[in-house]
């Protein structure tokens, strides 16, 4: 028998076509719902989730799916699903209204409206029966029902009444710049949170916000504090440890539900690999540990085998269920292991990863340990070497046998579903790692695949007058962009630059930095608003600065103003940048290690930060080991600019004229140094060069 499709058979969102064949007739968000809904006075039931959320599967399993359930629903609402990661900026606004009316949030998301889109109920996810104090829907929608058909006029009343409280959210007026204090104080609130025994900040659930770890880097860098450093890679080694890491196909889980990595909540999202990537490769910058390399090599092996299309962009995520069992597809009996390994490859696979016959943790639901393991360590591999009386190398060797051999048998199993959609502001951050990796790591094919992805970002994720659009898949483009993708793209673009110098990317960047300011600026307060001038009204237009898991837009926008404003030379930019701090600055004083993104951008804004420029031919030997030298070291306060000797005239001097003057001395590459605003002489010694950048 075919089945019946709703209004969301029409979507590309691989979240809202999961929903499709429901019972439920649902609508994607749009005017024709909250026509409906006005003409048949009925309100409206908002659900907002995401493809690889696993209580939105449960919901969706329970009630979505369920004729009972849905004719309720039909009877009652028109109801309207919305993909978070398409549409952000409504899943921002309703998300914050969820907090305030209930004191939490997540995902799913169950917002009540009236058909003008004020909301009178929230929660996250509902049980189809009561059960353990919260209310099922078989309850819930009856009483919705009753409430909204005799006591309408107090539903509406309450409606307005939290809409205004919401529009009363926005940051007051602007305070004082951000400054050193901040700084410090940021630092010491990490340190207060700082689990010395596992790494990483605060108790379950716990997510590696590496974000924290980047700012960290910058203050030892600073301060030479040596308790930041070791913050930095307690959590980098213990993460990697864990379970929360892929030990056979790489990459790394969301986040763990227990304090020490563990138990992970399966899903793979594109913005960890990128994030997490950028810390373990300045973390090499910093400490010189061959450990950390071989971890972002790992993060990209998996993003380029399994996370990138076919046009060279990058896929949004991977599920956590399978089969539908979370973490299923990652788990292993100890009889499974036997099965596929040699009786010495078991041997080493039980010590390595800690695999028992009655399995390694307890499970959740169960109450107890169900014979499955997650695979992970308890043991560097120098301190197994030891135990094994090994050399560590043959050990590593040894070790890769049996997880090759493990991840061919894996790869025969029901894979998790995978969120095929493209958007705009993940993949910059992607962008922005693998441009970092193939610098630091001196790594071709990182470069290439970079260089895929903003081209093909560049070409066909834009309107034809140039402005971005947030989501690509099955061959279309759609969807107004948001402050996130014009400064996580941008970034990317930066990176990209410094990479290949190659004036595109930094003239593309500067094209979309105009337009996220002519868009997005707010010209009374500063700062940027998430949506754009032009874009759909919502009940607010909000301004988001707190960095999440995913570091907020104002945030990677402030440090990419005081680049693009050193680049440049341009005082509007470092204005501009000056102006985000102030505009927040009530929000960020009080817990600044909640803006950790931002504190990374102010600590370029106080210094001390570098200007480089290499006079030098980029294909010549000498040109190329200064860049190495200057790549091979942590100086992140900086930006780098390619003064090519064998173009003339170089395209560099129409965006950066004050360079023209700046010439190699005897043929020879030559590096001119600026350090907060105050230059140096000009030199072609390499040694020189690193002693002026202070390493």
């Amino acid at each position: 028998m075919t089945r019946k499709h709703n209004k969301l058979i029409s979507q590309k969102s691989p979240y809202l076509l999961q929903h499709a064949d429901n019972p439920v007739d649902w609508y994607p968000w749009a005017e024709e719902a909250f026509e409906k809904a006005k003409k048949e006075n009925k309100p409206v039931l908002l659900s907002i989730g995401y493809s690889t959320c696993h209580w939105c599967h449960v919901m969706a399993h329970e009630s979505f799916e369920d004729p009972e359930v849905a004719k309720l629903m039909n009877e009652t609402f028109v109801s309207v699903k919305v993909d978070r990661e398409e549409r952000p900026d409504i899943d921002r606004v309703y998300m914050t209204v969820c907090q305030m009316m209930t004191g939490s949030g997540g995902w799913p998301l169950t917002i009540i409206m009236t058909p003008n889109k004020e909301p009178f109920f929230a929660a996250t996810y509902i049980p189809k029966e009561t059960r353990f104090g919260r209310v099922g829907m078989l309850i819930l929608i009856p009483r919705i029902k009753e409430l909204w058909s005799t006591r309408q006029a107090e539903v509406l009343s309450s409606a307005t009444q939290i809409t205004a409280s919401l529009q009363n959210t926005a940051p007051g007026a602007p305070g004082e710049g951000l400054n050193e204090r901040l700084l410090h104080l940021a630092y010491e609130q990490l340190s207060e949170r700082f689990n010395e025994d596992h790494g990483g900040f605060g108790s379950a659930p716990k997510f590696p916000t590496p974000h924290n770890l980047l700012f960290l880097l910058k203050y030892w860098k600073r301060t030479s504090n040596e308790k930041a450093l070791n913050m930095v890679e307690e959590t980098l080694q213990s993460i990697r440890r864990g379970g929360i890491y892929d030990h056979i196909g790489f990459g790394f889980h969301r986040y763990s539900t227990d304090s020490r990595w563990l138990v992970p909540h399966f899903e793979k999202m594109l913005y960890d690999q990128a994030l997490l990537a950028i810390a373990y490769t300045e973390a090499y910058q910093a400490t010189k540990k061959a450990e950390y390399p071989k971890t972002a090599h790992e993060i990209f092996t998996y993003v380029m085998r399994d996370m990138t299309s076919p046009e060279g962009a990058f896929y949004s995520a991977e599920d956590a269920d399978s089969e539908g069992e979370e973490g299923k597809f990652y788990l292993w009996t100890n009889d499974e292991i036997q099965e596929v390994l040699s009786h010495e490859g078991t041997d080493l696979a039980i010590r390595l990863f800690n695999i028992t016959a009655n399995g390694n943790f307890t499970d959740d639901v169960a109450g107890k340990k169900t014979g499955h393991n997650i695979l992970h360590l308890t043991k560097s591999i120098d301190e197994l070497a030891s135990d094994l009386s090994m050399f560590v190398p043959d050990l590593r060797a040894r070790i890769e046998e049996v997880r090759e051999e493990l991840f061919a048998y894996r790869k025969k199993r029901i894979h998790p579903h995978k969120d095929d959609k493209i958007l705009t502001d993940w993949n910059g951050l992607m962008i922005a790692a693998l441009a970092k990796g193939a610098q630091v790591f001196d790594e071709p094919k990182y470069a290439s695949a970079a260089r895929r992805a903003a081209d093909f970002i560049l070409k066909n994720v834009r309107t034809s007058e140039g402005r971005l659009l947030h989501r690509y898949r099955d061959g279309e483009a759609a969807l107004t962009a948001h402050v996130d993708d014009y400064a996580f793209l941008i970034y990317g673009l930066l990176e990209l630059y410094e990479l290949t110098f190659e004036v595109y990317y930094l003239k593309t960047a500067l094209e979309l930095n105009e337009d996220l300011i002519r868009h997005f600026w707010d010209h009374e307060n500063g700062g940027f608003y998430f949506t754009a001038d032009d874009g759909e009204r919502l009940l607010v237009r909000q301004k988001e600065i707190y960095d999440g898991a995913v570091p907020s837009g104002n945030s990677v926008a402030m440090l990419n103003l005081l680049r693009l404003g050193r680049i440049t030379a341009s005082a509007n930019f470092e204005e501009k940048a000056a102006r985000i701090g102030q505009a927040f600055y009530e929000n960020v004083s009080q817990l600044p290690s909640a803006y950790t993104q931002l504190m990374a951008a102010a600590d370029f804004a106080i210094g001390p930060s570098y200007e480089v420029v290499i006079a030098g031919d980029l294909q010549a030997d000498d040109t190329r080991q200064m860049l190495d030298a200057i790549r091979g070291i942590f100086v992140p306060n900086k930006i780098v600019i390619l003064h090519p000797t064998d173009q003339k005239p170089p395209l560099i001097d129409d965006i950066v004229p004050f360079i023209k003057d700046h010439s190699s001395i005897d043929g020879k590459a030559t590096a001119y140094i600026c350090l907060n605003y105050s230059c140096q002489l000009p030199t072609k010694n390499i040694g020189s060069m690193l002693e002026l950048l202070g390493s």
